[in-house]
């Protein structure tokens, strides 16, 4: 009953990483000459609160779906136990395998949302010297891909808690 709903919860939480909205700010214009200097310091500072509301969303929708992944990964590796033993029914096995595939696709949904950040940074002018900090973030999300794929699910939960560290570093840096 729990993995039911464990499911379906890592799924919208992972859905949300590509779509994760910022907030739009204008520069308001004078007519004053004497303005014109603060305006175009105006769009940097933009850039980097957008930069950094964007790094943000990504840290929380990492630390929520490590920490739904904990669950889920033990739930896959007792089913996968009980499986060696001969113990555990075929309904059973059915619904790790979804559960597996589900997890297997939330990462890489994750892996894409920190590719389009580093993208975002390193495209973003303000952005450029942050993004140093920044680069291995995605590929640190393939390596966890990639252990996932090799049914080591906790060890792929580890591995986001080293990018959810190296985002962390890069909001230090921004403020």
């Amino acid at each position: 009953m729990m993995k039911k709903l464990i499911v379906p919860i890592c799924i919208l939480l992972l859905s949300t990483t590509s779509f994760s909205q910022t907030r739009s700010r204008t520069a308001k214009r004078g007519t004053q000459s004497s303005k014109t200097q603060k305006v175009s310091a105006q769009p940097s500072a933009e850039a980097k609160t957008n930069g950094a509301t964007r790094v943000a969303d990504q840290i929380k929708n990492l630390t929520r779906f490590v920490y739904l992944l904990g669950g889920v990964a033990k739930g896959i590796e007792q089913v996968d136990e009980a499986a060696r033993k001969n113990e555990a029914s075929p309904a059973a096995l059915q619904q790790n395998d979804q559960n597996k595939a589900v997890v297997k696709t939330s990462l890489r949904n994750v892996r894409e949302g920190l590719d389009q950040l580093e993208v975002y940074f390193r495209g973003t002018p303000e952005l450029e010297g942050y993004y140093l900090k920044l680069a291995g973030s995605a590929s640190g999300a393939a390596t966890a891909e990639d252990q996932a794929a090799g049914g080591h699910f906790d060890q792929a939960g580890r591995t986001l808690l080293g990018v959810v560290n190296r985002l962390t570093d890069v909001l230090l840096a921004m403020r």
